[in-house]
């Protein structure tokens, strides 16, 4: 069974969360250089079967869209032309760095540990694709 990616993608950074192939769990994978996306994805799509991509759709509290809706479109167009054959689910991405820094307070990590954007992103990125899972 193919795999589903979820993508928080960010102006710097961009957390990328992946499912076991039977799609049932949620793990992150990394966490990369916004700019480097579309060919790690290359690189990821050559060696595994992706079913979908998830990509994270920023909005307000008032269900308007945010500061960063315009560099998440422009990402999503040139993900398109780079794979149109995989489907793009977007998906509300709404208080999951909220989520992603309590995960990580409640598992344990201390202040510094918790400073790290890069791992935020990445559960982040989880956090989105287990609410799809479920």
């Amino acid at each position: 069974m193919p795999r589903i990616i979820a993508i928080d993608y960010g102006q710097k950074r961009t957390g990328i969360a992946v499912t076991d192939e039977l799609q049932i769990i949620a793990s992150g994978l990394t966490t990369i250089p916004s700019a480097t996306t579309i060919d790690f994805l290359k690189d990821y799509f050559a060696k595994e079967n992706v079913e979908k991509v998830l990509i994270g759709e920023p909005k307000q509290m008032n269900g308007e869209p945010s500061q960063s809706t315009e560099i998440i479109e422009a990402f999503v167009r040139k993900f398109k032309s780079f794979f149109p054959n995989v489907p793009v689910v977007r998906v509300d991405e709404r208080f999951t760095s909220k989520i992603a820094f309590q995960t990580m307070v409640d598992s344990g990590l201390n202040k510094n540990q918790r400073k790290n954007k890069a791992l935020l992103d990445e559960i982040s990125a989880t956090i989105m694709l287990q609410d799809y899972l479920r």
